[in-house]
């Protein structure tokens, strides 16, 4: 019964699949701007915690806070992205639209199938993609892919690799100030000290302090 009312339910024509598609693909850019300004919200609490720890000469835990930085910067660079490609997606599909005006049908896009692939490698972007992969191959727009895209995407590390230079070089330019004030004298006198017990207990409470920041950029740039 549900393949007879398949048949005789009309096709949406290709305005009616634009519109759909247009209306989604601006759903999901808002969600990318709305991730990018949770990440750089908590970016400016983790260049807080960066200069209590050089102050402190904590520059350990400031060095760990860096990483994380540089870290959430790639993730909103390849958020940026994203959101290019998917109003470029857009922009093609109008032109499609417009195309189909004329010979009736929509037609093949190389250039929004080459989008949509690019999108499908990326791990946020992966499942939701797959979904206009699935419905843009059934109306014509592009050709049926493989999902090994879509299991690399979901398989894959979100996190570069970061570098030691680009992370001192966060550092320097958030705490170097900072750093450069403590006479050194003092630095390499805490270094021949042992931790007294009031230490020890500060520093358990600022590994657990930098774990709850740690949790927070996780969770918002997933």
């Amino acid at each position: 019964m549900e393949k007879v009312m398949n048949i005789l339910k009309p096709k949406p024509n290709p305005q009616q699949l634009l519109r759909d598609w247009q209306r989604r693909l601006r759903q999901e850019c808002r969600n990318i701007e709305r991730q990018i300004r949770d990440i750089q919200r908590e970016e400016k609490n983790v260049q807080k915690s960066i200069k209590e720890a050089a102050k402190r000469n904590d520059m350990g835990s400031a060095k760990a806070l860096a990483k994380e930085l540089v870290r959430s910067r790639k993730t909103v660079n390849r958020l940026y992205e994203n959101k290019a490609q998917l109003n470029s997606i857009s922009m093609h599909l109008g032109e499609s639209v417009a195309i189909a005006r004329t010979v009736g049908h929509l037609s093949k896009s190389a250039e929004v199938m080459k989008l949509v692939n690019n999108l499908m490698k990326a791990p946020q972007m992966a499942v939701t993609m797959q979904e206009f992969s699935k419905e843009m191959t059934k109306a014509g727009v592009i050709e049926e892919m493989v999902n090994e895209a879509v299991d690399d995407a979901l398989d894959s590390e979100d996190i570069e690799d970061e570098t030691e230079e680009e992370i001192d070089k966060v550092l320097t330019a958030i705490a170097g100030e900072t750093a450069a004030q403590l006479p050194e004298a003092v630095r390499k006198e805490k270094l021949k000290q042992p931790a007294t017990s009031e230490e020890v207990e500060e520093n358990v409470d600022d590994e657990e302090e930098m774990e709850e920041i740690r949790a927070r950029l996780a969770r918002v740039r997933s």
